[in-house]
């Protein structure tokens, strides 16, 4: 699982870098891009809660676009800082919470469920973070499913919910299902994470 993990990272990041080219040519800076990114969300999240799904998954979209450009942009010029990195993921923490804040509140979803998918986001990225912070990881973005996956999944599921067709599918249900696939996936995810710094780790005493 790390090795196909690290093969798609390698994958994204060289192909946002041209992206991230562009952004800095334009004078785009990372922060500012990450900001972008967070305010999108909760637009998304907004126009989720007032059960406008179309909306909320276009600002999905544009999210993740500028979630990808802020740390594609930083390699493009050389010019990622420590606070940089931090705040990209602060403000990501900050964005999952405003979009799945936004579903579990449109009524269109059990509470339970929203509230299930977004313990399971965040505990996914927390794990990961404490593996790189305490551990000292270098890297650990491994597991069943990325945020952008996720995401995705989230996406589908709205979509369906909307312009299903006649007959096609059944009624309803169906962001819903997206919501405890991602919660199930999220704390499969935290789970690998742990076994995996537990074997990079090993017995290693603390500092």
């Amino acid at each position: 699982m790390p090795g196909i993990n690290q093969q798609k990272r390698i994958m994204y990041e060289r192909y946002s870098l041209a992206l991230g080219k562009v952004c800095y040519k334009m004078g785009l800076r990372p922060n500012f891009i990450t900001i972008v990114s967070m305010i999108s969300a909760l637009v998304s999240g907004i126009f989720f809660w007032k059960a406008d799904f179309f909306w909320g998954v276009v600002f999905i979209i544009v999210t993740s676009i500028t979630d990808m450009l802020d740390g594609s942009t930083a390699r493009a010029g050389n010019i990622g800082t420590v606070f940089g990195g931090f705040f990209d993921h602060v403000s990501d923490r900050y964005g999952e919470f405003f979009i799945l804040a936004g579903i579990t509140l449109s009524g269109a979803v059990h509470p339970g469920w929203g509230l299930f998918a977004l313990f399971g986001m965040l505990i996914a990225s927390y794990t990961r973070a404490a593996a790189e912070s305490i551990g000292k990881l270098e890297n650990c973005a491994v597991g069943i499913m990325g945020r952008l996956e996720k995401f995705l999944v989230i996406i589908g599921g709205s979509i369906i919910e909307i312009y299903r067709p006649t007959g096609t599918f059944p009624n309803g249900g169906w962001l819903e299902l997206a919501l405890i696939i991602v919660g199930a996936t999220s704390v499969i995810t935290a789970i690998q994470r742990l076994f995996y710094t537990k074997k990079m780790l090993g017995d290693k005493k603390e500092v």
